[in-house]
């Protein structure tokens, strides 16, 4: 698809719904937006400038036709702790940087790996953004005075305890309406935003009833300008750059999952494909475009593009005329915006940390008490207990060995002797008195890899004990070798071959062939050991066999031994 071709299903029918879609969502966008950037530690209005350029530039250069992109819920503790830390002009530079690294991701063509990330890890780490956000509002919520905010969840609940004498009951009022109208809405007016109907609701009821008796967004960040920023590029220092590259690279993953996540929700609700790659490139060009006009890193929003979809959109002009929305509601409307109460905000937040917080899937993964679940609840903890690198980072790495644990639990080593009954080999038939004392047979099942490796050759070894002299390894149930497997699989072929023995191998894969081959293992064993079958290796493995110690052996643990064994047959 090329960059043009979303736009080849514009027609004067699609037009009017993609301006319906958009006008709609582009309302939905104004409260959420200045929501957003007030919950991540700055003014209102750059929220907006987020939603007008960013909500734009990925609808233009972005791999879905339906993505709605802005500031969203998901970064918020991310955003706050930078702007906390390192301040406002730096956490540009991180979107800047963010934005550049997910161009690099999408021209390496690793959008689809970021799909890999564990369902258990988002689940974890999203739940706990859904916390840290709910509990955020609760100040604002209940009007509280002289808080002082801080980076860790604890902190911030301890300082919600010490102030709760100042609880301001026409800010409780003031929330309890537009939390009521956002939930009645839905039932009386379904196609109207419920959000924007209850901040609309709730600010004439607080201007009427009890002006200056609660804080609004002018009263704590002063009056929204009605334009757009000056385009202004960021002082940007090579000093800055290395302190900021660990906050950023955050920012570019969690954008990089968000976007993916909706933008699949997206496929899911229409049929349609999306290009990961190139939504990650698109992602990239908005998150460095929109820095240099104040606005915040941006992702892709599930709700806002599951809105969009739902109302009927066809093309990214959706997206676009969103954004020229918020743009015209900015230049009209700014100032009224001003007397919009903090209370009146926190309803709305406290409701997206509801809706994303996977309540259901969180529950589900929780009752299966597997390793998923330990994953699932470490990644929570301490991503309300600590932040989301961390949580991020320990999540994925416990996910990777408990996968890499339950994978060398699968690898079985079986010693096996052929079944007459069903002309198979199976492990049953091996015993004390019924085991080849020359040739050992092993079936092998289960990936090759550097987590089960030492299990494999160390099985073997005990089993034998080096008195067998041939060897016969049945990997026709090994689909993965990697180059730990094929090194124990080489120091076995060693050992073997310095007590004068052979090891014959059966039904190899051709991925672990390839790496034998790869590594000079194959030419090493010799080809003529390799064989499709393991009737045929037993044939040829029989062949290999000192006869003179098959007289009088007991075992016959072949079909052969009957005749082998008896000394008069063999005078």
């Amino acid at each position: 698809m090329k960059w043009s071709g979303r736009f080849e299903a514009v027609t004067p029918a699609s037009l009017r719904k993609d301006l319906i879609s958009g006008l709609i969502v582009g309302i939905i966008a104004i409260p959420l937006g200045m929501a957003f950037a007030i919950a991540s530690g700055v003014k209102p209005e750059y929220g907006i400038y987020t939603t007008i350029v960013a909500g734009i530039a990925i609808s233009v250069f972005g791999g879905s036709r339906y993505q709605i992109g802005g500031p969203t819920g998901a970064f918020i503790p991310i955003l706050f702790a930078i702007v906390m830390q390192y301040g406002y002009e730096n956490l540009l530079i991180a979107g800047m940087l963010a934005g550049l690294m997910l161009i690099i991701m999408g021209v390496l063509k690793l959008g689809a790996l970021i799909k890999f990330i564990p369902r258990p890890v988002t689940i974890g780490f999203t739940a706990g953004i859904a916390v840290i956000i709910f509990s955020g509002q609760i100040s604002n919520f209940l009007g509280l005075t002289q808080i002082e905010k801080h980076e860790d969840f604890l902190s911030n609940m301890k300082e919600i305890l010490v102030h709760l004498d100042t609880v301001n009951l026409f800010s409780v009022i003031t929330a309890l309406i537009c939390f009521a109208v956002i939930l009645l809405t839905p039932k009386f007016l379904p196609r109207v935003p419920g959000s924007l109907i209850g901040l609309v609701v709730s600010t004439v009821a607080a201007t009427l009833f009890f002006k200056g008796q609660v804080a609004t967004i002018g009263s704590s960040f002063g009056a929204i300008p009605s334009a757009l920023p000056h385009f202004q590029i960021p002082d940007i220092t090579w000093q800055r750059i290395s302190t900021l590259l660990q906050p950023a690279f955050i920012i570019a993953m969690l954008g990089g999952i968000e976007s993916l996540l909706s933008a699949v929700v997206a496929d899911g609700m229409t049929g349609k494909r999306h290009n990961s790659n190139r939504e990650l490139i698109g992602q990239g060009i908005a998150n460095i475009v929109t820095p240099l006009f104040g606005g915040i890193p941006a992702t892709g929003a599930i709700a806002r593009t599951a809105t969009n979809i739902k109302n009927g959109a066809v093309s990214p002009l959706s997206g676009i005329i969103h954004g020229i929305v918020v743009f015209l509601v900015l230049i009209f409307f700014a100032p009224y915006a001003s007397e919009i109460p903090l209370a009146s905000m926190a309803p709305i937040l406290m409701l997206v940390a509801w809706n994303m917080s996977e309540r259901k899937q969180f529950a589900h993964v929780l009752k299966t008490k597997t390793s998923d679940s330990l994953v699932l609840s470490i990644t929570f903890l301490l991503t309300v207990l600590t932040n989301l690198t961390t949580a991020v980072e320990i999540g994925l790495i416990l996910a990777v060995l408990l996968f890499v644990k339950r994978m060398s639990e699968m690898l079985t080593v079986a010693k096996v002797l052929p079944d007459p009954a069903s002309e198979k080999v199976k492990a049953h038939m091996v015993a004390e008195s019924h085991d080849c004392p020359q040739l050992s047979i092993y079936t092998i099942e289960g990936p090759l890899f550097f987590g089960a490796a030492n299990m494999f050759e160390k099985t073997i070894m005990d089993m034998i004990h080096f008195r067998s002299k041939i060897l016969l390894l049945r990997l026709g149930k090994v689909p993965f070798m990697d180059t730990t497997g094929e090194s124990y699989l080489s120091s076995l072929v060693n050992h073997f071959k310095k007590l004068g023995g052979v090891v014959i191998i059966s039904g190899i894969k051709s991925q672990p062939l390839e790496v034998l081959k790869k590594t000079g293992l194959f030419d090493r064993i010799g080809a003529e050991h390799f064989f499709g079958r393991t009737g045929e290796a037993i044939d040829y493995a029989l062949t290999r066999l000192d006869y003179n110690k098959c007289l009088g052996c007991k075992h016959f643990a072949f079909r052969e031994c009957a005749e082998l064994s008896n000394v008069e047959s063999r005078q």
